[in-house]
C-alpha cells in the first residue's frame, strides 16, 4: 500500500500535534526538559542546580554586560517552535531582541539571533547531533554550545544548503579561559563550572 505525500504529511503533523500536547502536558509535573525532534520526545533530566544552571548563568550575566539593552539573553519558557519542520526546542540561553519576545506562544525560532546550549551530562548527544542538524533547519543562525564536561565548546554559524538540509558552514571550537564571540559579542569564558566525576 502506497501513502500519498499528502496523507504521510498529515499524518506527520498529527504525530507531531500530539507529542506538543503530551509535553505541554507533563511539563509542569516531571522533572527535567521536553522537547519534540523529528524523532520523537527528547527528555533531558538535567539537574536544576550545579555546573548546568550555573553556567547558564553566567553566560546570561556575561552577555548582557555586553548587549545592546534592547537584546537580551532569555532562559526559561517559552519554547522555540517550527511547526512546519515539527520541532519544539526550549535553548538554556536565546539572545533575542525584545520586540520579538512580545508573541503569543512559542518564540519563532527565525527571531532569534542565537541559541546557547550547555551540554548535559545525561544526554550529550541532544547537544551535539540532534540540535546541531535541527538549529539551522529552523533557521537559528548562531548556535553556540558549551561543554561542562570536557571544558570546551564551539559557535556554529553560516547556514548554507547542503544535501542532507540546511547546516552550519562555520565551527569555531574553544576551550574554557578563552574568549569566545557569540553573534556580535566577545565574552569571557574565564572561570565556567565543570562537571566533576
Amino acid at each position: 500500500m502506497t501513502i500519498a505525500p499528502d496523507d504521510a504529511r498529515q499524518s506527520a503533523s498529527h504525530r507531531y500535534r500530539a507529542m506538543r500536547d503530551f509535553v505541554q502536558s507533563v511539563e509542569d509535573t516531571l522533572p527535567g526538559k521536553f522537547e519534540v525532534t523529528k524523532e520523537g520526545i527528547v527528555h533531558d533530566m538535567m539537574a536544576p542546580v550545579g555546573p548546568h544552571e550555573l553556567t547558564t548563568l553566567h553566560l546570561r550575566r556575561r552577555l548582557e554586560k555586553v548587549m545592546p539593552e534592547e537584546i537580551v539573553a532569555h532562559t526559561g519558557e517559552p519554547d522555540v517552535e517550527d511547526g512546519a519542520e515539527r520541532i519544539l526546542r526550549r535553548p538554556d540561553v536565546m539572545v533575542i531582541a525584545m520586540p520579538d519576545m512580545d508573541v503569543p506562544g512559542s518564540f519563532d525560532p527565525r527571531t532569534l539571533v542565537a541559541a546557547i546550549e550547555v551540554v548535559s551530562r545525561s544526554n550529550p548527544d541532544n547537544d551535539w547531533v540532534t540540535k546541531m542538524r535541527d538549529y539551522p533547519l529552523i533557521g537559528i543562525p548562531v548556535y553556540a554550545i558549551f561543554d561542562p564536561r570536557t571544558g570546551t565548546g564551539a559557535v556554529l554559524t553560516d547556514i548554507h544548503p547542503t544535501p542532507d538540509g540546511p547546516s552550519y558552514a562555520t565551527r569555531k571550537d574553544f576551550v574554557y579561559g578563552e574568549d569566545v564571540t557569540i553573534g556580535d559579542w566577545t565574552i569571557s569564558t574565564d572561570g565556567l563550572p565543570r562537571y566533576k566525576d
